[in-house]
């Protein structure tokens, strides 16, 4: 299939959130409640709901705090006011970076992640800046359970899956944002087990690092996603 392999930076990223697991189910916990706010507290009738509920589970997150989350997105518990906002970037070696966040305090914010880009040899952007070297997609991550790739490479085709890679034993299936929930679903049918399905933004142009480079753009990808409002922090950085 055309594109490049995630699978390497998918490890990367996974071993850094189950690091985290307090923060992530923090963070996992915020989108539930926004998403709830946006949409009410129905799956059948609100994806982003159902993506963030689908995030708090591959977080392990236990489900009476997944349903706390809901019930303050629907008004029935205290919950602050989200916004959603994204900064654009740039790190060592011209690393692209795209950082989406919720947050309550716009001000603090800004600047918060201006000192986080500063003192990690990176450079905040103007909107634009960055985005315009990335799509939108879905993506998709499963164990082969034992299939080989082509079984489930005809799986997410059939189910409208747009790429196909692996990894080992893990595969990474790309859709659109918007055929995600239904591409999970035929696979999920299927009987392979999701690890986790969402939607990023992908590089056009990916930039291969050298391990001393790398290591330099994995702390300010750190710093940044250790910041309580970010959600996610996507780039487009591959790890040799």
């Amino acid at each position: 299939m055309a594109g490049h392999s995630h699978a390497k930076n998918i490890k990367h990223r996974k071993a850094a959130v189950d690091a985290k697991r307090g923060k992530a189910w923090s963070k996992c916990s915020r989108a539930i409640i926004v998403a709830a706010q946006n949409g009410g507290g129905d799956t059948q009738f609100n994806p982003s709901l159902r993506l963030a509920i689908e995030d708090a589970r591959s977080a392990n997150m236990p489900r009476d705090t997944i349903e706390k989350a809901i019930k303050k997105g629907t008004g029935e518990g205290v919950a602050e006011r989200f916004e959603e906002v994204r900064y654009e970037g740039y790190g060592p070696n011209g690393v692209a970076i795209i950082v989406e966040a919720l947050i309550t305090n716009a001000n603090k914010f800004a600047a918060d992640i201006r000192v986080v880009f500063d003192k990690n040899e990176g450079k905040i952007g103007v909107p634009g800046s960055v985005s315009f070297g990335f799509t939108q997609i879905g993506q998709i991550l499963l164990r082969s359970g034992g299939r080989n790739e082509d079984s489930v490479m005809e799986a997410a085709l059939e189910a409208g899956a747009l790429d196909v890679s692996s990894e080992e034993d893990l595969f990474c299936i790309v859709t659109k944002p918007s055929d995600l929930l239904q591409v999970r679903d035929a696979l999920e049918r299927c009987g392979f087990p999701i690890e986790e399905s969402s939607v990023l933004w992908q590089s056009q142009n990916p930039i291969t690092l050298d391990a001393p480079t790398a290591a330099r753009v994995e702390k300010l990808i750190d710093a940044l996603e250790d910041h309580d409002d970010v959600q996610k922090v996507h780039h487009n950085a591959q790890w040799e």
